[in-house]
């Protein structure tokens, strides 16, 4: 167990889909889910056992770690999406350089998000796209 990096909660959990309307569907009508839609983001915040759960576009995913609507062809598709909060911006900032000193490849460094959040994300092995976070709306 690593004893710099103090992560404080699973800060929310989105699948990645191609196809929003059809997991909305599932989460939402076959599930129960009380998911709001947001330019077709679909998501729910105090969930419990979770911050947030969403069904998040692969192109708004793209948008966010790239810039653009596409996925890198040479970057393995994520099908989920996790993130770890951390206690402020220096402690996603710290983590991210000593991840980085341990040899892992970051899609992008900690950067703040429209939105207000501070991540920088990864792929883990498995092929989920990892952020380490800081949102402040969940700190107060």
């Amino acid at each position: 167990m690593n004893e710099s990096i103090k992560i404080e909660c699973i800060a929310g959990f989105a699948v990645i889909t191609k196809d929003p309307a059809a997991s909305a569907s599932l989460y939402r009508d076959a599930l129960g889910l009380p998911l709001e839609n947001h330019d077709d983001y679909f998501f729910m915040d105090g969930f419990p056992g979770a911050k947030h759960f969403g069904v998040w576009p692969l192109a708004m995913a793209a948008q966010s770690c790239f810039g653009r609507d596409e996925w890198p062809e040479d970057i393995p598709e994520p099908t989920a999406t996790m993130e770890f909060e951390l206690a402020d911006v220096a402690a996603v900032e710290a983590a991210v350089r000593e991840m980085k000193e341990q040899g892992r490849m970051f899609v992008h460094e900690a950067r703040t998000e429209p939105w207000g959040q501070t991540v920088a994300r990864f792929i883990s092995p498995e092929g989920v796209l990892i952020g380490l976070s800081y949102a402040p709306w969940l700190h107060e």
